[in-house]
């Protein structure tokens, strides 16, 4: 185990810089395509389910390269994994923005493997170097991502219309991985150990899929994962289906991912407070289940809508993660349930966008897709309840 870092004085400083550099990049290089579907649908000529991959390739790629990153911070030390998780996004960019379909689909490919590498490993070098710090690294890395995010998705689709193309656009989106790139060089010459992050111990433990606890926590994760999905890869597309402007239906893209940070400053406070979390886990399902409805039902409204669920699944989110700790006896047990979830979570979150697009071509609108993501929230709302109960998961 390695000492952690004081986050003060110039090496602390930088090191925080470039952690929330490395955070504005996990989010924007993926979503802010979204709101750029339709314009590269119509160009290559692709059937809604296809585009819809382009959502499910970093999904898949989350779930296959997330294992892999605690191995490959173990054998190149966290901050040189972390440097290549920048690289593999500037470079899938880069191919993503190039002249075919086939360099579409791989670069988006590469950009997952990228943002998998981060997801896995920053929120690791946040527990190593600022241990009496989390709580507020962790805050300031979400906040910072959500918003991040929101900027991208508000500004791609008026530079496309600006004169740089639908290419252009998302080619623009390299300032961000380019820029911590740069910020995290210094970092390159720390060579620390990754044991904190993963030892033979805290491999998968077969004993933690036997327990209801368990999958009623994987699923609470899971399925938000999976309405998350659907409505951030499809909002654009189903705004602009009932009469939003190709810009209004990119801001409000936007307003929705700065939505999903909000939570990570109200809901630790809130949950100092409560003795379980049953009723606010079932309260912020219900939420996404509210605004998938009021997307149908009352479309003028969907900036309300947008807020709402934003705030929802970002809240949700935030529980989820919490009932890992909470609901383990160990830290082992923990390392199993979040890989648990993990692998459930992406599996579903990869299904959601092309089976809801599928769903769209056969009926022509987006009611259907809208009112399953209404009841999968309400599903959700259940899980949330049994999961929010104050008990731990009873197996070795």
């Amino acid at each position: 185990m390695t000492s952690a870092i004081p986050a003060s004085g110039r090496r602390g400083i930088l090191l925080i810089i470039g952690i929330l550099m490395i955070a504005t990049t996990l989010r924007v290089t993926f979503t802010g395509a979204a709101p750029l579907l339709d314009a590269i649908r119509a160009e290559y000529g692709l059937s809604t389910a296809q585009t819809g991959m382009l959502t499910t390739l970093p999904l898949l790629a989350f779930g296959l390269v997330s294992p892999l990153a605690a191995g490959v911070a173990r054998r190149f030390g966290m901050e040189r994994s972390l440097f290549a998780a920048m690289l593999l996004i500037c470079a899938g960019i880069a191919v993503r923005s190039l002249p075919s379909s086939l360099f579409l689909f791989t670069g988006t490919t590469i950009i997952g493997c990228g943002i998998a590498l981060g997801n896995v490993l920053l929120p690791g070098l946040i527990k190593r170097d600022f241990s009496q710090h989390v709580a507020k690294m962790t805050g300031a890395y979400s906040l910072t991502m959500g918003a991040a995010a929101g900027l991208g998705s508000a500004l791609v689709v008026p530079l496309a219309l600006s004169g740089f193309g639908w290419r252009g656009a998302l080619l623009m989106l390299m300032a961000f991985p380019l820029l911590a790139f740069l910020l995290w060089l210094p970092q390159c010459r720390r060579q620390q150990q990754a044991a904190n992050l993963t030892s033979s111990r805290m491999q998968h433990n077969r004993g933690i899929w036997r327990s209801a606890l368990a999958w009623q926590v994987t699923l609470f994760l899971g399925i938000n994962s999976l309405i998350y999905y659907v409505i951030i890869g499809w909002l654009p597309a189903i705004l602009i289906g009932q009469g939003y402007s190709e810009a209004q239906a990119g801001s409000l893209h936007g307003l929705l991912q700065l939505a999903t940070a909000v939570p990570g400053l109200a809901i630790p406070l809130i949950l100092y407070k409560l003795k379980d979390q049953r009723g606010i886990a079932a309260l912020t399902a219900l939420m996404c289940a509210v605004s998938a409805a009021g997307y149908w039902f009352f479309p003028q409204s969907a900036v309300l809508w947008t807020l709402l669920f934003g705030f929802g699944t970002g809240a949700t989110m935030i529980l989820g993660l919490t009932f890992i700790g909470l609901r383990a006896r160990s830290a082992h047990q923990a390392a199993a349930l979040s890989g648990m979830a993990q692998a459930v979570g992406y599996l579903l979150a990869a299904c959601g966008p092309p089976l809801m697009g599928k769903i769209h071509d056969a009926s022509g609108d987006w009611h259907l897709p809208l009112l399953a993501c209404a009841l999968l929230s309400v599903v959700m709302a259940v899980f949330g309840a049994c999961a929010g109960r104050d008990r731990e998961i009873n197996v070795d």
